[in-house]
């Protein structure tokens, strides 16, 4: 019987018509459609077998239309109705989805011939198609890319992975969904918690959930507990077929609770670069239905787990990259730039409410002494240590930064008591000056407290730090470890010594430029014998002469190169030059002259010094007993174990030593006798009272006894008048030095001296 027949016939009333329709259609069935026909006029219905198993339904003639549609959720259900009732007046077709036992969800496509090409202008027909593979492939497609751009664009992991879940859900055709991830608290066992969970309008959560992640209420299970605990352990995904009687799910009263029936837990892991395998977590899914064959989370849960993951591990580098951008490595504190910004924040927030502020600058005491004597392990351990008990005593109002070498700040908001400063400061010095334990070994130091508060001593961070650096400055000069606040005339000191740091700053970096230019150049100032107004030696003197024509003193610029530590360069600059002006000398009748070179103390603690001034005397093609090199008596009684074995090298090459300055340190004559020196040279400041101060005289006439009987040369410096040359001549020394009898002169016009002298002096 053709569908003709069934045209011209009352087709739901004749047993050949369903027999007919009973009938299996390979064709059918292959193709995934099924046939029907539908009278508009008593609202029946003829199934044919392959369209009645895809509704779920009963195939043949049915009576009544809401029975063959009793598996279309109820939101399609005016859809399919409104696509039967246009079907007398034209072609028309919908997509509705179908929920039945065993099958699960699908979606089918309802498509009603044109009333030309029905066979019963009367009646509709049509072919209903089984379009579930083509819809979960376009979804799953559109999942990706949503899912991909939600995980890619977020900021923070709480929010991409509720959305995700309620994507899931809403998407994929389930109820609800829950993420447990992996928590190892310090000193606790790890255990997954629910941090994350979405439900749509027909799943409650119970109050168990209400405050999901927060408070005593977590829901937590042990790694390898339960089902989840298994797919943690495992690294397997798995379906949970009927959760309220499953002794794997351990939250039964939940199931009933909320009506769930089946649910797919699955991992959320990635393997990083190292090939290590990371399982941050566990995501699971439930549905009030039975589990669905057809359903399309397992074809996509790798795919939505490893995003997850990376997403976190992404974040997680963001958080690591930000840590370090913000964080001071060796202390764990707010490194010097994030607590300016954080300081300057806490500005803006107590002057919008009128509240102060206060700011406590902390710089640990003799702390130099431990790196220099036990190393820098030694020195980064005590600042650790340190600031973890700073950002212990530090208030939940409060921060604490590293802002410096061994320099801290902490800010409060001390509301309107000064005295609360005062006592954080009392705690700050307590943690200070309690022992630290390093390897086993007690180490002692102190700290020196600056206090400013805002806004009487600044409006804005950098002068609230500015301020309470120079209030710690004051406790440093009056002996440390103390406190002090903030005040005007401190300010004032605070002025000049910077005044005097932007020097000393400029200086270096001139001095820097002119060892690399031609603005350093020497003078000679010559030691006669007072017998025969010879010279016996010259004394080399550097001088700087900036681009613009200015001299700079030698009082100013050498302490701050000492201090730089480029006296060291600015040393062997001088050698080298006076070396080789030495030898031009020798050429120009000056033969047999001596040569004294002032040495900075940092030279004399160089073990190389012997072997690389041999080098530079034998490159100029002097002999090395004619350099004398003259040190200071503080240099060598105060740094003795380490300068003395270094002298004695230098009397093995056949450099000359000369003690500078003499009777103005603290040299002992039992220690002086051990000293490999050749000369002494008396300080100007004894030879400037002579002849009237009777003390200078006892002096003068003591240290040229000491060289007479040590067997050392006696040079007296300063020599300025007729009566000083007269009385030191008297006392028994023989080598002079001042303006008396010769200033300071460059190269050529010392040599044209000597030369005019020698002369002067030959016999008509």
């Amino acid at each position: 019987m053709g569908a003709q027949q069934l045209g011209r016939d009352k087709w739901v009333t004749q047993e050949a018509a369903s027999r007919r329709a009973l009938l299996p259609d390979p064709v059918a069935l292959a193709a995934k459609f099924g046939r029907w026909w539908f009278d508009p006029a008593g609202a029946q219905l003829l199934l044919s077998l392959e369209a009645a198993a895809m509704l779920g339904a009963a195939p043949g003639p049915r009576r009544e239309l809401a029975g063959c549609l009793a598996c279309v959720p109820a939101e399609d259900l005016a859809l399919v109705h409104a696509t039967l009732a246009a079907g007398s007046a034209g072609a028309s077709d919908c997509e509705f989805r179908v929920f039945t036992i065993g099958e699960g969800l699908r979606w089918l496509r309802l498509v009603t011939l044109a009333p030309a090409a029905s066979a019963d202008p009367a009646g509709v027909e049509g072919v209903r198609t089984d379009i579930t593979a083509s819809k979960h492939a376009a979804m799953r497609e559109q999942f990706s890319l949503e899912s991909t751009r939600v995980l890619i664009g977020t900021q923070t992991l709480d929010h991409a992975v509720t959305k995700v879940i309620e994507m899931v859900c809403v998407d994929l055709g389930w109820d609800c969904g829950m993420y447990w991830s992996l928590e190892t608290g310090r000193g606790e066992q790890a255990q997954l918690v629910c941090e994350h969970y979405w439900s749509g309008p027909s799943v409650l959560a119970p109050d168990v959930l209400i405050n999901l992640g927060r408070g005593r209420h977590r829901l937590c299970v042990a790694p390898g507990d339960g089902v989840l605990g298994e797919v943690w352990s495992s690294g397997e995904a798995r379906w949970i077929e009927d959760i309220a009687n499953d002794p794997g799910f351990l939250f039964p009263q939940y199931a009933r609770q909320t009506g769930i029936r089946s649910g797919y837990a699955f991992p959320v892991s990635y393997e990083s670069g190292d090939g290590h395998q990371h399982k941050p977590g566990v995501l699971v899914f439930f549905s009030r239905h039975a589990r669905q064959r057809t359903a399309q989370l397992p074809s996509l849960s790798a795919a939505i787990g490893g995003l997850i993951a990376q997403t976190a591990q992404r974040i997680a580098q963001q958080e690591s990259i930000r840590q370090l951008a913000q964080i001071d490595v060796l202390s764990g504190l707010s490194n010097r730039r994030h607590f300016h910004d954080l300081l300057d924040e806490a500005c803006a927030q107590a002057d919008r409410r009128g509240t102060a502020m206060g700011l406590l600058y902390i710089d640990l005491d003799r702390f130099k002494p431990i790196n220099d004597a036990l190393g820098h392990e030694v020195g980064d351990a005590v600042l650790r240590e340190f600031a973890q008990r700073l950002a212990l005593l530090t208030p939940e109002d409060g921060q604490a930064g590293r802002v410096g070498g061994d320099e801290f700040a902490l800010f409060l908001h001390p509301g309107n008591a000064p005295e609360r400063l005062a006592e954080a400061a009392q705690r700050v010095m307590m943690a200070a000056r309690t022992p630290f334990v390093i390897d086993g070994r007690e180490l002692a130091i102190s700290a020196s407290v600056g206090i400013s508060v805002f806004p009487e001593n600044g409006s804005c961070g950098a002068e609230l730090l500015r301020h309470a650096d120079t209030a710690m400055y004051r406790v440093k000069r009056s002996g440390r470890n103390g406190v002090s606040f903030f005040s005007q005339g401190g300010e004032q000191t605070q002025a000049l010594a910077q005044s005097a740091l932007v020097q000393q700053l400029t200086v270096e970096a001139e001095l820097l430029h002119a060892l690399a230019g031609d603005e350093l150049f020497m003078e000679y100032q010559p030691v006669f014998h007072t017998e025969d107004h010879g010279v016996r030696a010259v004394e080399a003197l550097i001088r700087w002469r900036r681009p613009n024509g200015e001299i700079v003193r030698p009082d100013l610029f050498i302490p701050i190169a000492e201090q730089s530590h480029l006296i060291v360069a600015i040393g062997r600059w001088v050698v080298r030059q006076a070396c080789r002006d030495l030898a031009w000398m020798n050429r120009s009748g000056m033969a047999g002259v001596q040569l004294n070179v002032n040495m900075a103390a940092l030279e004399f603690l160089n073990v190389n010094l012997p072997a690389e001034l041999a080098a530079i005397t034998d490159a100029a093609g002097i002999e090395p007993r004619h350099l004398c090199l003259e040190l200071t008596e503080g240099m060598m009684m105060n740094h003795a174990d380490q300068v003395i074995p270094v002298m004695r090298a230098l009397r093995g090459h056949g450099f000359k030593i000369s003690v500078d300055d003499f009777g103005m340190g603290y040299s002992s004559l039992s220690r002086l006798k051990d000293l490999p020196i050749s000369s002494l040279k008396i300080d100007r400041s004894f030879v400037h009272g002579l002849p009237e101060d009777h003390q200078d005289r006892a002096i003068v006439q003591t240290i040229v006894d000491i060289g007479r009987n040590m067997r050392l040369e006696v040079v007296a410096e300063g020599v300025e008048t007729e009566a000083q040359l007269a009385h030191v001549r008297a006392l028994g020394c023989t080598l002079v030095q001042g303006y008396l009898m010769g200033r300071p002169l460059p190269l050529a016009a010392l040599v044209a001296a000597h030369a005019r002298s020698a002369a002067l002096q030959q016999p008509a």
